[in-house]
């Protein structure tokens, strides 16, 4: 197999991975409860990126940003997470990991650092909230769903944090995995106190939840962006961006295959406009992007500090 294929590979078993995190959301939150469900999650990332910490190359020691930009990431990370996770529990693993993907679109309308995206870009936005119209009818028009509100709202909460982390960590020397330490680390912190009670329902908890729990953890998180940052740096962000833009259409995928969730005909189509919206949102972003002026570009001696510090939007619970 090609570096090209084995990249592009790479990039689609994100995708799927994050694509089926919403089904594995789902089952272990009908389970257990989602605070308990959120704790365990950040504490077995916490414990799986502090083992590769310790065994990776390079120095040992933390930069001041790495940690002093790590804890309000973590408190915004966590934020995301529980209201994503609310909302995966209230709705259809297909239906979530579609309205979440709004965040494509929504996170140049926030991030203002070159000045907000052009007109059209407005359109794509346009087609995107008429599918969230149409998904959120299900089955025919009525009045929302609480989880297609909750993950309306977590589309926000995401599209703010990735806005936050691209103004905070621009030019800084932050390397992913120790800011990712530091965010999990603060999210295990957070979560523990409001856990507590449910305690005894995780250590009764069967091992089919229990392996829900890992794989959100370990595959969803951890693997997730350790291969994502791996392929990206071995491929344009273009081409990384089309191949993790799929990841809703495998949420659809695993919904219906594995969770036997019905596709009507609205949600269908609500989920057609869906991934052509975000697709048609994150060409003219791409562009309006590369269309910069050539000054504002980073000079060639802070390229590795630029490498170390992008990545390509998350998407998934």
């Amino acid at each position: 197999m090609s570096d090209v294929r084995r990249t592009d590979a790479v990039l689609l078993l994100v995708a799927v991975v994050w694509g089926s995190s919403y089904l594995s959301a789902q089952t272990a939150t009908s389970a257990l409860p989602v605070l308990v469900v959120l704790f365990a999650r950040y504490a077995l990332s916490a414990l799986a990126c502090l083992g590769l910490v310790s065994v990776g190359p390079g120095p040992r020691r933390w930069t001041r940003d790495e940690l002093r930009l790590g804890v309000p990431l973590g408190v915004t990370q966590a934020a995301v997470l529980v209201v994503e996770t609310y909302g995966v529990a209230h709705t259809s693993a297909a239906n979530a990991g579609l309205i979440i993907s709004l965040t494509i679109v929504l996170t140049p309308l926030l991030d203002r650092r070159r000045g907000g995206p052009p007109p059209v870009f407005f359109a794509a936005a346009g087609v995107c909230v008429v599918a969230v119209g149409l998904l959120m009818s299900g089955h025919g028009f009525h009045a929302p769903r609480l989880g297609d509100v909750l993950m309306l709202g977590a589309a926000v909460v995401r599209a703010g944090h990735v806005a936050l982390v691209g103004r905070l960590t621009v030019g800084r020397a932050v390397r992913p995995l120790r800011l990712t330490t530091v965010q999990t680390l603060v999210g295990t912190a957070l979560f523990l106190p409001v856990a507590v009670p449910g305690m005894p329902d995780l250590a009764r908890a069967g091992t089919a939840t229990w392996f829900q729990l890992v794989y959100l953890a370990l595959f969803c998180s951890v693997f997730a962006f350790l291969a994502q940052t791996w392929a990206v740096q071995r491929t344009s962000a273009s081409r990384a961006s089309l191949l993790l833009g799929t990841e809703p259409v495998w949420a659809v995928a695993v919904g219906i295959a594995l969770g036997g969730e019905r596709l009507t005909l609205l949600t269908a189509l609500g989920a057609a406009l869906m991934v052509g919206g975000t697709y048609w949102g994150q060409a003219i972003e791409r562009a309006h992007r590369t269309a910069a002026p050539r000054e504002t570009e980073v000079p060639a001696h802070d390229k590795d500090v630029r490498c170390r510090t992008t990545t390509t939007t998350p998407t998934s619970v």
